[in-house]
């Protein structure tokens, strides 16, 4: 009975040796098991949210340069903004909306300004005249993206640009009674009034992309060429030939081109705003319209996001 308790006794603390280690070793592991493994690396290219809505006010400060004219009338021009801004008959309306659909991008952009100046002429019959000019501007493109990362961007796109133009000129008498019968004579108005306006659609295809250069600022680019000839027919200009006026027949153009570029911030989650500068340049001449100027100056526009 001893020698059996012995064995058993015995076998117990065999057991109970050869067992230590192992607890030891368990020990260990479980140790070894509580060091967090180092994070996996962030890829640069993450995927941005299924959906984008940006609508922004945008504000261009742009100068006018180049030839325009009406019926055949074709004068240079070269205003500041600063000139335009003096001449401004109503506030500039401006507004533009984006949205994004995983790759694909549709938005829509345009603007509506009116100026108006007087001045005086020289001359008996006349002394004064009053200018008008509409002027509206309207785009809608869509587009897919061949780079998607909240970082940056990349996109081709395509669609139209509608364009429309109104001038409006009124010629006015001195109010000299004494030119009364003259002007009977002559068959002269006391007034005359010229008013006549054009609209036309241009297709465009171009490029723009952003990219994030720190925290929450990114840079932005675009250009964009349209017309293609697309309305160009029949042209002419009223041109002097000695002591006459005569009615030349012109090569008629329709083309277009745009870049711009700038800084965005994003100001908070939901509001941002954008500082560059845009060119535009119009290559346009139909019928009696000419519209061969080019809108250059910085901008600015603020948006939400959602």
């Amino acid at each position: 009975m001893k020698i059996k308790l012995l064995f058993v006794a015995g076998t117990g603390f065999a057991t109970i040796a050869l067992s230590t280690p192992v607890l030891f070793a368990g020990s260990e592991q479980y140790d070894l098991s509580k060091e967090a493994p180092p994070p996996p690396p962030q890829p640069w290219c993450e995927t941005p949210p299924l959906w984008e809505v940006r609508i922004g006010l945008p504000g261009w400060m742009a100068g006018l340069s180049g030839e325009s004219g009406v019926k055949g009338v074709v004068n240079s021009v070269d205003v500041g903004f600063d000139q335009l801004l003096n001449h401004l008959t109503h506030f500039p309306v401006a507004l533009s909306v984006n949205a994004r659909y995983r790759r694909w991008e549709f938005w829509v952009d345009g603007q509506y300004i009116e100026v108006g100046t007087s001045a005086t002429l020289p001359g008996l019959l006349f002394t004064d005249a009053n200018v008008h000019i509409k002027n509206a501007l309207a785009e809608g493109f869509i587009g897919y993206r061949l780079i998607n990362c909240d970082n940056a961007n990349l996109s081709l796109f395509a669609g139209a640009r509608w364009t429309y133009l109104q001038g409006d000129l009124g010629i006015f008498d001195n109010g000299d009674a004494r030119l009364v019968r003259l002007r009977e004579l002559l068959g002269i108005q006391k007034r005359l009034d010229f008013s006549d306006s054009i609209d036309w659609v241009d297709p465009v295809i171009g490029i723009r992309g952003r990219v994030k250069i720190w925290k929450a600022m990114k840079l932005f680019a675009e250009g964009d060429v349209g017309g293609f000839d697309a309305n160009a027919d029949t042209a002419f200009e009223l041109q002097r030939e000695g002591r006459t006026i005569v009615r030349k027949s012109v090569d008629s153009t329709d083309w277009s081109y745009q870049v711009a570029g700038g800084l965005e911030i994003q100001l908070t989650r939901q509001i941002w705003t954008q500082v560059g500068w845009r060119y535009m340049k119009y290559d346009f001449r139909k019928a009696g319209f000419t519209d061969k100027t080019a809108l250059n100056g910085p901008f600015l526009q603020t948006g939400v996001n959602f």
